[in-house]
C-alpha cells in the first residue's frame, strides 16, 4: 500500500464494459504526512467514494483488482482507503481534519 492524494478526476465517455460506472480519479504518490512525492500521477479507481484533495491508500498490480468492486476488472491501481490520521513514531503527523487537502 501507498499514500497518495486525490488531486483530479479522469472522465473517459468510452471504455472496457466492466469500467463503465466505475469512478477513475487522478492520484499523486505522496508521504505520510501528504505532501507530495517527485512521481508521475496515476490514474485510480475509486472503491471507498474518496474525493479530490483527500489522502488515500492505493494498492497497485494485482492488489489492485483483489476488492469486491475491482474483481476481474482491468486495472492496475486501486484506491482502497481514505486516511483519516497516521501516527509515525508516537507523533502524529497527519490528521484529516486539520489537512486543509493540501
Amino acid at each position: 500500500m501507498l499514500f497518495a492524494r486525490v488531486v483530479g478526476n479522469v472522465v473517459s465517455t468510452q471504455k472496457e464494459e466492466k469500467l463503465v460506472g466505475r469512478k477513475l480519479l487522478l492520484v499523486q504518490p505522496a508521504d505520510p504526512q501528504g505532501a507530495p512525492k517527485a512521481a508521475t500521477p496515476l490514474v485510480a479507481i475509486d472503491a471507498v467514494g474518496a474525493g479530490e484533495g483527500e489522502l488515500v491508500l492505493i494498492v497497485q498490480g494485482s492488489s489492485a483488482r483483489q476488492t469486491a468492486k475491482t474483481e476481474g476488472t482491468p486495472v492496475d491501481c486501486t484506491i482502497i482507503a481514505i486516511v483519516d490520521n497516521v501516527e509515525l513514531g508516537g507523533k502524529t503527523v497527519f490528521r484529516k481534519n486539520e489537512d486543509g487537502g493540501k
